[in-house]
């Protein structure tokens, strides 16, 4: 059994009640709040002894990227293989996984006792016993040690920006600590994947090893690896956390959301998190057993800009483009109408971020104002020409270009929407749909104008707007930046409010601070929020049973988080 942490959170509304079709498919609105604390402690033990290897079918887990190119086991550089197509949550585990979606969100794991300390400065775990690498090494504290100070050594890997100072080992205890407050952090904190320090420590360069026999406590080891399927098989070792009911995994990709949802259908895929178009008619009803689950929380969908380069290192521009997008279209259209509606200009969902909404922008809702866009473009001092189209100040004619991989349907869609809808202000744009590769790199080096991205779902607004506008997450134009802030913003008033965010100590220090941060993210328009970003799942009861849903939503649903394995040990022959 795993037991969760004593302390209490507030969970939020649910969206009223469903009906038998809407309970499969569904959101659930719900966000953690979380208090202040001297020492929050977690115990937990492990369920059973090893048993015999299970016997069932193979699962499915299925992306829409394309071709698999290379292959990468690396545990934290970005595009690799095992990160993309999320098998490195079935090889690799955390201290814990917390989930942002429910009120129990803490599940202990490789770490039985967690305390923060009153500043969340510093948190001690205590490693758990009895747990083995997958080559037959004993896992312990050092290990935990070992990786936060790789961490902290190699900040490439250090996506988090999670400031760690030391690791400091006492018998099966660990103290971790931190330049500033992870209070606003304490996911990615406990979310870290832990490795070993026999294999780690003599790798030259961490942030381009391949690690092609990877070593993890996790229940499953990598057979093989092909352009086709990469395939996962139950350890034969046993493992520490008990008896699996699923004895393989594949993982696939297909060419685009079109092929997914034809796997996902007729019973090719079991496990996807995907667009799918008319999800009752083309996925739903397929099967009764076909199910889709899309929780809420603290996340968006945005339209990033890059904030260094023409056009849009003109704020005028940028807040012009806010009132010409359309989210109720991109709603309908692009995600056809499968996730919550986004209203408040603060970019914040609601009801999750109803507490976060300071006053002065209380029921101020995004909306459609053409004449408001040309307005300020015209105090800018931007004009049209005979043919209507939009010519800066320097008498240049405005274009930019949109990315977005090929084949992610819902994100076409949603850029070839706004390059219509920008016309309306005399502004032709292009959609560029490169190979997912291609795309991963352009925006992480800043290769781009614009290009629809998410946000990270944390605990707290505070992920949403370092995400976008964190200055302590500035990389140079050219280097590769897998840690946000990929337009490059960079306001020293604002990097100083998220950072007083992050380390306030009560909630009036935090409301003061993110009056600043809210202020900026309005005014600046660095990039624009265009949908709520729910966790996406689809999966089937054929063959297991256990899926979190609306009823237990112990885990999100998307098998690319590091809670893919938490699902996989609930889940029970049908």
């Amino acid at each position: 059994m795993h037991a969760e942490m004593a302390v209490h959170f507030l969970p939020r509304p649910d969206w009223g009640t469903h009906s038998n079709k809407e309970k499969r498919m569904s959101w659930k609105h719900s966000l953690v709040a979380v208090g202040v604390a001297s020492a929050l402690l977690l115990t937990g033990c492990s369920t059973s002894s090893p048993g015999e290897t299970a016997t069932g079918p193979a699962l499915t887990i299925a992306k829409p990227d394309g071709a698999i190119a290379t292959e990468s086991n690396n545990p934290w550089v970005g595009d690799s293989s095992a990160l993309k197509l999320g098998y490195v949550n079935t090889i690799f585990e955390p201290l814990a996984f917390v989930n942002v979606i429910a009120d129990k969100p803490v599940t202990p794991w490789l770490a039985t006792e967690i305390a923060w300390a009153d500043d969340y400065k510093s948190v001690t775990v205590t490693a758990r016993d009895g747990v083995k690498w997958n080559d037959g090494e004993d896992f312990t504290a050092a290990d935990i040690a070992f990786t936060f100070k790789l961490l902290r050594d190699n900040p490439a890997i250090e996506t988090g920006g999670l400031g760690i100072v030391d690791a400091v080992v006492d018998g099966n205890k660990v103290t971790i600590s931190f330049e500033n407050s992870v209070f606003v952090k304490q996911d990615k904190v406990l979310e870290k994947f832990i490795v070993p320090e026999h294999i780690w420590k003599d790798v030259a360069d961490v942030t381009t090893e391949t690690n092609p026999n990877p070593v993890g406590t996790g229940p499953y080891v990598l057979t093989s690896f092909s352009s086709q399927s990469v395939q996962l098989d139950l350890r034969t070792d046993g493992y520490w956390g008990g008896d699996l009911a699923v004895p393989t995994l594949y993982f696939v990709s297909y060419n685009d959301n079109t092929s997914l949802t034809t796997a996902l259908a007729n019973g090719d895929a079991d496990w996807a998190q995907g667009f799918i178009p008319d999800i009752e008619n083309a996925y739903l009803s397929k099967d009764p057993d076909n199910l889709y689950w899309a929780p809420a929380g603290l996340g968006v969908d945005a339209l990033w800009f890059n904030t260094t380069n023409k056009p849009f290192n003109d704020v005028a521009l940028r807040q012009a483009m806010n009132l010409i997008v359309d989210r109720d279209q991109h709603r309908e259209i692009a995600r056809e109408g499968s996730v919550p509606p986004l209203t408040s200009v603060t970019g914040l969902p609601t009801p999750a971020g109803d507490a976060y909404i300071g006053a002065d922008y209380q029921g101020k809702d995004y909306t459609v104002d053409v004449d408001g866009a040309k307005a300020i473009l015209e105090d800018a001092g931007y004009t049209w020409n005979g043919d209507d189209k939009l010519i800066d100040p320097s008498g240049t004619q405005v274009t930019f270009t949109l990315q977005v991989p090929q084949g992610w349907s819902d994100y076409v869609t949603g850029i070839t929407l706004i390059a219509e809808e920008v016309k309306a202000i005399g502004i032709d744009a292009t959609v560029d749909t490169p190979d997912v590769d291609t795309w991963w790199a352009n925006k992480g080096t800043g290769n781009f104008q614009a290009i629809l991205h998410w946000t990270d779902t944390g605990l707290t607004p505070w992920d949403i707007y370092s995400d976008v506008m964190d200055g302590a997450r500035v990389l140079p134009i050219g280097e590769q930046s897998e840690q946000y802030n990929f337009g490059r913003f960079d306001d020293p008033e604002v990097t100083a409010a998220l950072k007083d965010y992050a380390n306030a100590t009560d909630d009036g220090a935090r409301a003061d601070a993110l009056a600043i941060i809210q202020k900026a993210f309005i005014e600046q328009a660095v990039a624009l929020p265009i949908g709520t970003r729910p966790f996406i799942g689809e999966f089937n009861t054929r063959n297991y049973v256990g899926w979190p849903s609306d009823d237990d939503p112990y885990a999100v649903p998307e098998p690319t988080r590091p809670q893919m394995l938490l699902v996989l040990t609930k889940l029970k022959a049908a």
